[in-house]
């Protein structure tokens, strides 16, 4: 049983209509569930039942617009099926139920009060939790990083369930809200891995997946990582771990802010189990997440998650002079508020005289497909690499960035021999 106070109490007994006792009866229900014996206050929640994923999410968005259902914290929206900013990338004739579908539960989010920030990668924009806070989220990405990276406290929260939260205002305080759960449960060591590498971004990508793949559910501890320059090694290593094993916390030593010590991300206690990371699991990795032959390509695909603000900084030095081979696709996936900034240095101009098209709102891994979105496929993302063939039946070759750049501009996968033989091979 858990005490609610008169608020709470009102939303139950339906005092403040029909929308706001089902969010409530929703968040009792999963804190029975859970076996949780209170609710916490979150301040924050990031919502992914915005993605439509068919009529019932439509129904459920409507009827809480329909009975005025209001928002008790800042809500900040996933990204959607469709982009509203970019609408001829997923044209309505490609499945007019679903990009008609997504489109208008798009705007029933708006008309709920949430922020239209339409991004996988919340944790990109300014204003949002900070360590220590409890808050709500559902994106498998963000769960990751906003547990890890900034030190908020949130479970993975399926759609519904994510919204209900946000409406009441407190969610079960269960799972990754409390202490204990968050201790690390096996350690990942990367001594043996050369530190060359560890400056490629590409490693955190392969280092995620394999963290996936080891720690299933569990909690990874990694050591040996470098201090970070930028958040985006951390941002690949979130979403590949999310992707390969349902990770949605995992400790780096030194670096995540609840993982000053050993000590502290296992709370003392000793691993499960310990793991040394080789150069040949790295290059496994890479092998997991390539289902495609070198051979000529049709589309290279960048950002997911989104792609960063120092991302792009990146990327223009790569195409600068350069245009992609005619015929290609070469996308990459980011906010609107990334985009922008990207356009006011001029980095959005450069890249579409390379001959690449910059989207917002949306990501090219899920159907329906994107345009031209076909054949042999080269990507950057493991996430990417991960869901594609399932999702949409194409082929991958997964690289780096510089290996998708050239790539793009020969029209056939390249392989980096430097980078491969870089005490790798």
């Amino acid at each position: 049983m858990i005490s609610l106070d008169d608020k709470e109490r009102a939303f139950l007994d339906g005092a403040h209509g029909p929308a706001m006792q089902l969010a409530m009866r929703l968040v009792l229900r999963a804190a029975e569930i859970l076996g949780a014996r209170s609710l916490v206050p979150v301040s924050f929640a990031h919502i992914d039942a915005c993605f439509y994923s068919g009529q019932a999410h439509v129904d459920f968005a409507q009827f809480l617009v329909d009975h005025g259902a209001r928002l008790a914290v800042p809500a900040w929206t996933n990204n959607g099926v469709v982009s509203l900013a970019n609408p001829d990338i997923r044209p309505e004739a490609s499945d007019p139920e679903m990009v008609k579908g997504a489109r208008r539960l798009m705007q029933l989010y708006e008309q709920l009060g949430c922020k239209p920030v339409w991004t996988c990668a919340p944790y990109q924009l300014p204003g949002g939790p900070k360590f220590g806070d409890h808050i709500v989220a559902g994106e498998s990405n963000a769960v990751s990083f906003y547990n890890s990276v900034i030190g908020a406290r949130t479970n993975k929260y399926g759609d519904y369930l994510d919204v209900a939260c946000a409406l009441i205002g407190k969610a079960p305080k269960a799972g990754l809200h409390r202490d204990k759960e968050r201790r690390g449960d096996i350690l990942i060591r990367t001594e043996d891995i050369p530190e060359t590498w560890k400056n490629e971004n590409i490693f955190y990508h392969l280092l995620g997946h394999q963290a996936g793949k080891l720690a299933g559910q569990r909690i990874p501890v990694i050591s040996g990582l470098p201090p970070q320059q930028t958040p985006d090694g951390l941002k690949a290593l979130s979403a590949a771990a999310a992707a390969a094993g349902g990770v949605e916390l995992w400790h780096a030593i030194g670096v995540t802010p609840e993982a000053k010590t050993e000590g502290e991300a296992f709370g003392d206690s000793v691993p499960e189990r310990v793991i040394d990371l080789t150069p040949e699991l790295l290059l496994e990795a890479r092998q997991d997440l390539t289902t495609a032959q070198d051979g000529p390509l049709d589309m290279v695909a960048l950002g997911t998650p989104h792609f960063s603000l120092s991302e792009f900084e990146r990327l223009v030095p790569l195409v600068t002079g350069r245009r992609i081979k005619p015929g290609l696709a070469f996308y990459v996936s980011t906010s609107r508020y990334v985009r922008d900034g990207a356009a006011a240095k001029g980095w959005i101009a450069e890249l579409e005289r390379f001959g690449a098209t910059v989207i917002a709102d949306t990501c090219t891994y899920y159907s329906p497909a994107v345009r031209q979105c076909r054949g042999r496929i080269m990507t950057n993302a493991a996430k990417w690499a991960y869901y594609a063939p399932g999702m949409l039946g194409v082929e991958v070759a997964f690289g780096s960035l510089a290996e998708c750049v050239e790539s793009a501009v020969k029209g056939e996968v390249w392989r980096d021999p430097q980078l491969w033989s870089n005490g790798l091979a």
